[in-house]
């Protein structure tokens, strides 16, 4: 784990965008296509504490881009070349757009300030989805990964922003996969490697302005 002086650096707001992956109602919400990683996003406090680093970025003046997964009604465009998507259309809830499915699910907050990605295709927020440039246009030097899941596509961010050279931070309360001792294993196993690890808690102290005083 960094210092807090380190962590404040990273973090700093003005160069820092904080990503909530798939956290839509179809994924993480009550009526979920996948109810046992919707129950470890909540039992796990993965899906509080997203919306406590939303409601924290929006008073720091941190960017949110909020990344959500969906397909066409036809499914054009989808991709079909592994086991994982062909299972995905047979699930009873399907992320369409334009659906409830599809819309960011409490308790996080979407301010009017914050950017919602929509991708059509491939397992990745940042891969071939256009989030790329607009970090850079941003001037975004560190991504902050949340959400889900830990088995794909949180690591998949990670990656990617590593190899396009943002300093990845994941807060390792706020991310959820299953089962649920899949994602403790990854962190110290995977993500530690490559990304800066460290807690909501954390995240929440380096955006909070010193007190002023006299």
């Amino acid at each position: 784990m960094p210092s807090f002086e380190q962590l404040r650096e990273i973090l700093d707001p003005a160069t820092s965008v904080l990503l909530t992956v798939e956290c839509q109602q179809g994924v993480v919400g009550t009526e979920s296509a996948l109810p046992e990683l919707a129950e470890e996003a909540r039992a796990s406090g993965a899906l509080a504490n997203v919306a406590r680093m939303v409601a924290a970025a929006h008073l720091a003046g941190v960017q949110v881009l909020h990344a959500v997964a969906e397909r066409r009604p036809d499914g054009r465009g989808a991709n079909r070349n592994a086991r994982l998507f062909r299972a995905a259309e047979r699930l009873p809830v399907q992320q369409l757009s334009g659906t409830t499915a599809v819309r960011i699910a409490a308790p996080i907050e979407v301010a009017e300030e914050d950017f919602v990605v929509r991708r059509l295709h491939g397992l990745s927020p940042l891969a071939g989805t256009g989030v790329d440039p607009l970090l850079r246009n941003l001037g975004c030097r560190t991504l902050i990964v949340t959400g889900v899941s830990a088995n794909v596509a949180i690591p998949n961010a990670v990656f990617d922003a590593v190899n396009l050279g943002y300093t990845a931070v994941v807060p390792a309360d706020a991310i959820a996969g299953v089962p649920a001792d899949y994602t403790p294993a990854l962190v110290r196993h995977t993500l530690a490697l490559v990304a800066t690890v460290t807690t909501t808690k954390d995240v929440l102290g380096a955006w909070k302005r010193p007190r002023r005083t006299g």
